[in-house]
């Protein structure tokens, strides 16, 4: 089943075209990593599916629904992660959890919170501590087990690994995969191409607004994918 559906997308800042025709379609259960250079159109293809922005031309589609700007039917079925979580530090985690649950219209108790927190990784003794005490990947753990709470089954993520330590990078890879084997749908894009290898169903490689390679990761080793991307970019 698709769950994500981009066809013919095009997007314009004035002269600047940022997406060129871009076509995609990426299935339930898929981890999808977009790799591309700053500039690439990677963010931009991210803001229109989260109907941030609108688009110039093109079909966009999630979950069967077409996606408009500020369109709140679509936004539903999505959860956004960005590469720094926009969370309230005098909160806790617990406390963050329940305020995005509640405005996504869903009302756990604090065990049902703390439950989806332990599924996400994070650690039970930091449930209670501030965000402001929270390393970025910690923060990021908050931000799936919001996924998680609002039922997301599309999972959009834009350099959510950046900065991360090798064992906090890990430790996302770890969830990413067991999102999957839930169903979910993750369309990540990253500048980390180890990780995507590691992690991704499928890995396309963005320029100029267009998808000019999409590979399987069974297929290629994280060293041919770098020759391959540089050759592209």
């Amino acid at each position: 089943m698709q769950t994500i559906f981009i066809e013919n997308l095009t997007k314009r800042f004035g002269q600047f075209l940022a997406l060129d025709n871009l076509n995609l379609t990426i299935g339930q259960g898929e981890v999808f990593c977009l790799l591309g250079q700053n500039g690439a159109g990677k963010t931009t293809t991210i803001n229109i599916l989260l109907g941030f922005i609108g688009a110039s031309g093109g079909k966009v589609m999630l979950n069967g629904i077409a996606v408009k700007k500020n369109d709140l039917e679509s936004k539903r079925y999505v959860a956004y992660i960005p590469e720094v979580m926009q969370l309230y530090g005098t909160l806790n985690g617990i406390e963050n959890l329940e305020f995005f649950s509640r405005i996504a219209g869903f009302n756990y108790s604090k065990n049902e919170l703390g439950d989806f927190l332990v599924k996400s990784g994070l650690q039970e003794e930091a449930h209670h501590k501030r965000l402001s005490a929270y390393s970025k990947g910690m923060r990021q753990k908050v931000g799936i087990a919001i996924a998680l709470a609002k039922k997301a089954k599309i999972i959009l993520m834009d350099e959510p690994t950046s900065g991360l330590d090798p064992k906090a990078t890990d430790d996302f890879t770890i969830i990413c995969k067991e999102l999957a084997a839930e169903g979910r749908t993750v369309l990540m894009a990253t500048h980390d191409i180890f990780n995507a290898v590691n992690v991704g169903t499928r890995i396309g490689i963005m320029k100029a607004g267009r998808l000019v390679h999409s590979v399987i990761p069974s297929g290629i080793s994280a060293v041919e994918l770098q020759k391959l991307y540089l050759e592209t970019i």
